[in-house]
C-alpha cells in the first residue's frame, strides 16, 4: 500500500507544516474523510467512497489511505467506525464482517480477521502520523457535547450507535446496538435504515421515540443528543414529544469531533 504525499510507510512522523486533522467517518454504507484545522473548520470538502465488501481489516485501511491520498496532508488522523473497539483495537465489528453489507451473511474468516485487529497501529502504518480510532458515535459524540453533565449520544443510521459522556470524560463503551428489544430484534435491526425504509418516517420515528423512552430510567442523562444521517427523518410531531433534554445535532458532528476527540479524557 503506497503512502499519501509527504508521508513515508511504516513510521509515525508529523507533518511539519500543517496543524491539520484528517477525520474519517467509516459507515455500514460509505466512508467520509476531510481535513480540519485545530478549531474544526473543513479546510477540504469531504471525499467519499461506498464502503466495499467483504471488508477485511486491509481492504478498510487501503481506502482510508485512498480518501486521506485526495485531501491537503494532515499531521494526525481520526478514525470512527462502526462496533466495539478499546484503545484502537477491535473487539467487535458488526458490519464489518457480513458478505455485502448489514444484513447479510456473516463470514466466519473475517470475524476472525478483524477480532483483535490493532486498527490504530495499522491506520498509523499506512498514513504515517498518529491516529486515534473510536467508536464511530464516540467521535460524533465529541462533536457534540459540552462537556457539562452526563450526555449521551445516539446516532441513527444504517443502525444505532451510542456513547456516553460524563463531565466530557468518555465512559467505557457499551455496544446497544447488539443488545435485544423484541421479537428477536436487535437494535440494530429493530430502528436501522432497513426498517426505516419498510416502515416509512412516521411509524419509524414513533420507534425512535421508544428507545428513547426505554434508554431514559436506565441513563437518567441530562441531555440525550440524537445523531446520524437519520436523525433528521424524526417527524415534528414526534420531535416535539421527545422532551427539552433530547436534542438533534447535524450529522457533520462525526466528521467535526475527529478535532475534539483528541481532547476527551477516557473514564
Amino acid at each position: 500500500m503506497a503512502p499519501g504525499p509527504g508521508r513515508r510507510a511504516g513510521t509515525v512522523t508529523r507533518v511539519e507544516h500543517t496543524n491539520a486533522t484528517l477525520a474519517v467517518d467509516c459507515g455500514g454504507g460509505g466512508i467520509k474523510a476531510s481535513v480540519l484545522d485545530a478549531a474544526g473548520t473543513m479546510h477540504a470538502q469531504p471525499v467519499r467512497a461506498t464502503t466495499p465488501y467483504p471488508l477485511p481489516p486491509s481492504r478498510l485501511v487501503s481506502t482510508i489511505a485512498s480518501l486521506a491520498a485526495q485531501l491537503p496532508p494532515a499531521s494526525r488522523a481520526t478514525v470512527g467506525m462502526p462496533g466495539m473497539l478499546r484503545h484502537g483495537v477491535v473487539i467487535h465489528t458488526p458490519h464489518y464482517i457480513t458478505r455485502s453489507g448489514p444484513r447479510t451473511r456473516v463470514l466466519p474468516e473475517l470475524e476472525l480477521h478483524w477480532a483483535g485487529f490493532d486498527m490504530r497501529g495499522a491506520v498509523e502504518e499506512a498514513l504515517g502520523i498518529p491516529a486515534l480510532v473510536l467508536n464511530d458515535a464516540e467521535v460524533h459524540g465529541a462533536g457534540s457535547v459540552t462537556g457539562a453533565g452526563l450526555e449521551m449520544i445516539v446516532t441513527l443510521g444504517t443502525g444505532l450507535g451510542n456513547a456516553v459522556f460524563d463531565g466530557g470524560v468518555l465512559a467505557p463503551h457499551v455496544e446497544l446496538s447488539q443488545g435485544p428489544v423484541k421479537w428477536g430484534l436487535t437494535y440494530d435491526d429493530y430502528i436501522g435504515e432497513h426498517e426505516r425504509l419498510r416502515l416509512g418516517d412516521a411509524m419509524w420515528s414513533r420507534r425512535v421515540r421508544n428507545v428513547v423512552e426505554a434508554l431514559r430510567p436506565m441513563y437518567r442523562w441530562d441531555r440525550l443528543y440524537l445523531g446520524g444521517g437519520n436523525s433528521r427523518r424524526i417527524t415534528p410531531v414526534v420531535l416535539a414529544r421527545l422532551g427539552d433534554d433530547v436534542v438533534i445535532v447535524p450529522n457533520s458532528a462525526g466528521i467535526v469531533g475527529g478535532v475534539r476527540a483528541w481532547e476527551l479524557r477516557a473514564g
